[in-house]
């Protein structure tokens, strides 16, 4: 018999991809044993502080959309947590994974083979990886969102949203970003932390500035 696990009201998965969540998170606690993936204060609670936290971005993001972006992927947090989703949720779902640490872009691959997973790893520095364009862009815990925007507006077209997860800093980051850069943003509260946010953003226009 299939059942059905609800990681959040909105977002219901099958017994099935539940399992691969799991298998997942047994991958990445006996991983980040040997490589630094995910923070020791949170090793405890590796359920709710990571997967769940990533799944959120999956019930925010379009259900048509074909090509996904991670940037910053790690641990493959929020990347590989949406393309095991994806399998159930949006099939046609492919995602990138582009993480510039050797080490980190191994773990990525073995887990996208593993568990038979619909997504590439590109291992390099996010400025080096040539021309890709995005439906959906996300992001968790790798930089500002200034920089964020310089960063993945290559990968932008016209009606590309970014999923960026983001901490209680995040007004201070909008206005900030505000000043190079024009957009829209909405932001969700996050079920996993009431103190961070998605920021969700879209028709982004603006001068980026190299560093």
């Amino acid at each position: 018999m299939t059942g059905h696990y609800t990681l959040f009201s909105d977002l219901n998965v099958s017994r099935e991809t539940y399992g691969a969540l799991k298998a997942y998170q047994l991958l990445l606690e006996k991983w980040t044993t040997r490589i630094n993936l995910i923070s020791k204060s949170t090793r405890e609670d590796v359920w709710s502080r990571h997967i769940c936290d990533s799944a959120q971005v999956m019930g925010l993001a379009s259900k048509h959309a074909a090509h996904w972006i991670d940037i910053g992927s790690g641990g493959g947090l929020p990347g590989l947590v949406v393309a095991i989703l994806a399998k159930e949720l949006n099939p046609q779902l492919r995602v990138t994974l582009i993480e510039s640490d050797k080490r980190k872009a191994v773990f990525l691959r073995t887990v996208v083979r593993e568990l038979q997973l619909n997504a590439m790893v590109q291992a390099k520095r996010i400025e080096a990886v040539g021309p890709l364009k995005a439906d959906v862009i996300s992001a968790r815990a790798l930089a500002d969102l200034n920089d964020l925007l310089r960063l993945t507006h290559p990968f932008m077209s016209q009606n590309t949203q970014c999923l960026f997860m983001k901490g209680k800093n995040w007004s201070k980051e909008v206005k900030e970003a505000e000043k190079s850069w024009q957009f829209q943003a909405e932001r969700f509260i996050s079920k996993t932390n009431h103190e961070a946010v998605i920021l969700s953003v879209r028709n982004v226009t603006g001068a980026p500035r190299s560093k």
